[in-house]
């Protein structure tokens, strides 16, 4: 193999303080005469560091490797990316020791220069962050074209792959929204008949105890069946958001009574710490109580009368959510929903938001399902997570500012 070449504007060495970086040669860096078959600029003179300073406003992740498989560049998006903490020795040294916890990564080095074309515009999941990057890599040649090394540039494509699944659910939910739509029409009628026949009859049998018995089931059955039908027509019905100026605060205690009204809470003791800086959100009252509702709802029926909630909320700047690579969004405030119960199992978790999908004996497996569609409408975002200790950990957050029109 051919021996490493430093880049120009660059020594192989890293600069002092806590982060690897390249540093600048100490003299201004001249380019080639431009020629008609190379396409090289002309005669110029760069000020000194420019190509240092150029990787290093990059928003995106470089890595560049030399051909004996050292580490040449790596930026600080692409330490961040990788979820890597910089050393100052890490330039020079091979990569598959500064890697060694991205298999994934290095194997796609590794082949760099075994492949003629490199792929461009590709994606990976990262095993060990869980994170979607999207790549190109390509061969870094000298004046005589030669393979001197190889660049792997890449961002952090995880919010985009996260608003895609969105996409896909949205396109998901409206084809089921019609089909349970009209088969909720044709059944309510015949639930709303037999409840009406049940009841006359139990009313013309009353010396019949087997009787009254069997037809209070009935009764009870079909009201929790028609419960069911206006729950799926709850939840295929478009959503239109009559948007006002509200606090968190306010909807969270409403949630918390409208709670404890489907589920009797027991023991169970409710903590509520809503910062007191946060400030008023634009969104629709009724669906957010509609929202908190049902988290908290899902809490008291996971915790079967004993254990803790705790809902807490917390303002975010444009920068707290903000990734390498993705424009940030504005001022959004998280509240989070944490109850003591036994938690979600991991395999499952990619589903819960899924509708009619539920771990509950007698549940209809739309009450996420909604969550997920009302905070979708306030162009908001949810994750669930394990609570530590035990438990589950619903984090919500919403946009304080609503690109829907003021209500009023």
């Amino acid at each position: 193999m051919l021996s490493p070449e430093p880049l120009p504007g660059f020594e192989t060495a890293a600069m002092p303080g806590k982060r690897a970086r390249m540093t600048r040669s100490r003299k201004a860096v001249p380019i080639r005469p431009s020629s008609p078959k190379s396409g090289r600029p002309a005669e110029s003179v760069l000020p000194d560091g420019f190509y240092r300073d150029l990787v290093w406003n990059l928003r995106n992740g470089v890595l560049a490797i030399t051909r004996d498989g050292r580490i040449a560049v790596m930026n600080d998006n692409a330490y961040g990316i990788l979820g890597l903490k910089a050393h100052p020795s890490d330039i020079g040294r091979p990569f598959n020791e500064v890697l060694k916890d991205l298999p994934d990564v290095c194997r796609i080095l590794a082949g760099s220069f075994d492949l003629s074309h490199l792929p461009n515009r590709a994606e990976l999941r990262l095993k060990k962050t869980g994170k979607v990057i999207g790549y190109t890599l390509s061969h870094v040649r000298d004046a005589r074209g030669r393979e001197i090394g190889a660049t792997l540039f890449f961002k952090d494509l995880t919010l985009v792959e996260q608003e895609e699944e969105r996409e896909r659910l949205r396109d998901r939910l409206a084809a089921l929204g019609e089909m349970a739509a009209a088969i909720a029409h044709e059944v309510k009628n015949p639930l709303a008949g037999i409840e009406v026949m049940a009841g006359i009859l139990k009313r013309q049998l009353p010396a019949s105890e087997d009787a009254q018995n069997i037809l209070a089931d009935i009764i009870k059955e079909a009201k929790m069946a028609n419960a069911i039908v206006l729950e799926v027509l709850e939840f295929v019905r478009p959503i239109r958001l009559q948007v006002e100026h509200i606090a968190l605060a306010d909807v969270v205690r409403d949630a918390i009574s409208m709670a404890e009204s489907h589920v009797p809470k027991g023991n169970v003791q409710v903590s509520v710490a809503l910062a007191g800086e946060l400030r008023p959100i634009q969104g629709d009252p009724h669906q957010l109580r509609q929202l908190f509702t049902n988290l908290l709802t899902n809490a008291f029926e996971a915790l079967g009368g004993t254990g803790d909630v705790q809902i807490s909320g917390t303002p975010l700047t444009a920068d707290d959510e903000a990734a390498p690579g993705v424009e940030p969004e504005g001022p959004m405030i998280q509240v989070t929903v944490s109850d003591s119960g036994p938690g979600v199992p991991p395999e499952v978790a990619d589903r819960i938001f899924s509708p009619f999908f539920t771990t509950k004996p007698q549940g209809s497996g739309l009450g996420l399902a909604i969550v997920r569609k009302i905070i979708d409408a306030h162009d908001g975002r949810i994750d669930i997570g394990a609570r530590q200790g035990g438990g589950t950990t619903f984090r919500v957050t919403l946009p304080v500012k609503s690109q829907h029109e003021l209500f009023g």
